[in-house]
């Protein structure tokens, strides 16, 4: 289902940063856990990083770990995904998403599959490349 909106998105060099954002038009947010998905073209959708309901837990991959930063503010319905020093590796169209709408307020490991998300955003496209 499409539930999330995800813009900023765009085309940077190596090195370089961008801010993804993910609000929900149909609903309001509230406290319930949000995970960032990346898919790059051949490869299987993968959990980035998750932000439970309170900012109070947060998980990443590997692979991003002390690059990306997930945050979060409630009252403006809005999840954000700060990307520094980003490579071509990073190069994915990035999801945000839920398991489910309430009762949702704790991540799951961030490993967990795409196919136990339930509602999703079409999506915004990074790309890394000089």
């Amino acid at each position: 289902q499409l539930q999330f909106v995800e813009s900023g998105g765009g085309l940077v060099q190596p090195g370089g940063s961008l801010r993804l954002s993910c609000t929900a038009s149909r609903f309001s947010i509230g406290d319930d856990a949000v995970t960032w998905f990346r898919q790059a073209p051949g490869q299987e959708r993968e959990g980035v990083a998750c932000i439970d309901g309170g900012s109070l837990w947060k998980n990443y991959a590997d692979s991003v770990k002390g690059r990306f930063t997930i945050s979060r503010d409630n009252p403006a319905n809005m999840v954000y995904l700060q990307m520094n020093n980003l490579k071509p590796e990073d190069t994915a169209v990035y999801y945000c998403a839920s398991r489910i709408l309430g009762s949702n307020f704790a991540c799951p490991p961030i490993t967990s599959p795409a196919s136990a998300f339930n509602y999703w955003g079409q999506g915004t496209q990074v790309t890394v490349s000089s």
